[in-house]
């Protein structure tokens, strides 16, 4: 599902004559395509106004049972009415709630849904399992949105659409949410090997110490990071030992800083992407780590992603952090920090995101990369996510009355804009001083 971006020094005008000249000189041998989650060619739906709709999602559970658990799902019954006449759908299946610290501290609550047949949902590739964000702590409903845009833009795979959506439950109206794909292996999700490959998810939460009955975690052996295994499912203690083992390979090149072993195990592109998009919106999760994802197909490199998670970064602050949406503080917070490699100036995160800033070659990909998309961050990127805003507005006042907080939400998503913006210009110094390395 990544998109062409074109960089040129002309106006907004010109630029959009260059594409609309681009797409007419290929029309005669195909349609302008996207690569979508299974890797397939489709219409760039992402980019028409079809994927800004606002639709409505009703979901009855049987006998109207409350969903009071994250555990153990609920039958129901799912209808959704779209402006788009082909997204109407109506099916069934289960819900339970999700989240962590979303579920257990907001009184707007998220949701999984598992459908009983694979189904299109809303334009986007089938499957049965769908993730209803509930975005309370995110008073601009963009943070999520916005990183996704960024990661199509920058050519990720495997990144998360969003489509907003009302959420009626048990005939009552809980307000705007947006829709997207549960993070999984899957031909439509993380298209991996469902055998051979792998997904992991380097976070606390599921890890050894805070989840030590499971038996899907482990300590990484080299940096002794918190890591579950996503898929496969694990069955037995000597395949889970064979995974840690496969990935101590990979830390153990990084922390020898032998670049060319890292080549070999690692997508250092990806790396390069993730870490700029961590450092971008300042999200200081990668510090526990959370929801830090990786996957790996057989006989392939390890890879970053998928992009999840984000309203804890945007200076979010932590004070307030059971009822508050208070973000945007301070532009000129660092997650890596002014010297990455030596931990100098920056949130105190795992050397595994830092050793690589030891490296010159390392360092010299990350300056050339920061430098070709930086300006495609709000010229580009932002635009895209400001259109989901403009189309959800009249929901968001539905929404506010269902949910007041002490923000409004227009004056947030400026807010946003401005510290990005401002970021982006204290960002372009902090990277272009990195030192350049010593290996």
């Amino acid at each position: 599902m990544s998109q062409l971006n074109f960089f040129y020094p002309g106006s907004r005008f010109t630029i959009r004559i260059f594409r609309v000249a681009l797409c007419l000189s290929v029309l005669f041998f195909s349609r302008c395509t996207k690569k979508d989650f299974d890797g397939n060619s489709e219409g760039n739906e992402e980019n028409s106004i079809e994927a800004f709709l606002v639709s409505h999602i009703f979901i009855t559970t049987e006998n109207t049972e409350d969903v009071t658990s994250k555990d153990e799902y609920v039958n129901c019954s799912i209808k959704i009415d779209s402006d788009k006449n082909n997204w109407n759908y109506s099916g069934t299946g289960r819900i339970r709630g999700r989240g962590n610290s979303t579920w257990l501290w907001y009184p707007k609550k998220p949701y999984r849904i598992k459908l009983d047949e694979k189904n299109e949902i809303l334009g986007l590739p089938a499957d049965k399992d769908w993730v209803l964000l509930a975005d309370y702590r995110d008073p601009t409903h963009l943070m999520n949105t916005f990183v996704f845009t960024v990661g199509q833009g920058l050519g990720f795979p495997y990144v998360n659409h969003c489509r907003y959506v009302e959420l009626t439950l048990n005939n009552e109206y809980l307000g705007l949410y947006s829709l997207t794909e549960q993070v999984e292996q899957g031909k439509n999700r993380v298209a991996v090997d469902s055998e051979n490959g792998l997904l992991l998810s380097l976070d606390a939460d599921d890890g050894p110490d805070l989840a030590p009955n499971e038996e899907d975690n482990f300590w990484s052996s080299v940096y002794r990071m918190p890591i579950c295994v996503k898929d496969p499912d694990i069955f037995s203690p000597t395949q889970l030992a064979a995974i840690r083992n496969e990935f101590a390979l990979l830390e153990n090149a990084i922390y020898n800083g032998n670049y060319g072993e890292v080549e070999k195990l690692l997508d250092v592109p990806s790396f390069i992407d993730y870490m700029i998009i961590q450092e971008l919106v300042y999200n200081v999760e990668v510090a526990a780590p959370r929801s830090i994802y990786m996957y790996k197909d057989e006989n392939s490199r390890w890879a970053m992603g998928p992009l999840w998670d984000f309203d804890a970064g945007y200076d979010f602050e932590w004070s307030t952090m059971y009822t508050g949406h208070n973000y945007f503080q301070s532009y000129k917070k660092l997650v890596l920090g002014t010297d990455p490699g030596n931990h100098i100036g920056g949130y105190v995160v795992s050397s595994f995101f830092t050793d690589l800033f030891k490296n010159k070659q390392f360092v010299s990909e990350y300056k050339t990369r920061w430098l070709a998309v930086k300006d495609l961050i709000m010229s580009e990127y932002w635009e895209t996510a400001q259109k989901y805003a403009d189309n959800f507005s009249d929901a968001m006042t539905r929404d506010f009355e269902r949910w007041p907080i002490d923000k409004d939400n227009e004056t947030e998503i400026l807010r946003m804009k401005q510290w990005l913006t401002n970021r982006i210009d204290y960002l372009n110094i902090v990277i272009g001083n990195y030192p350049e390395g010593v290996k």
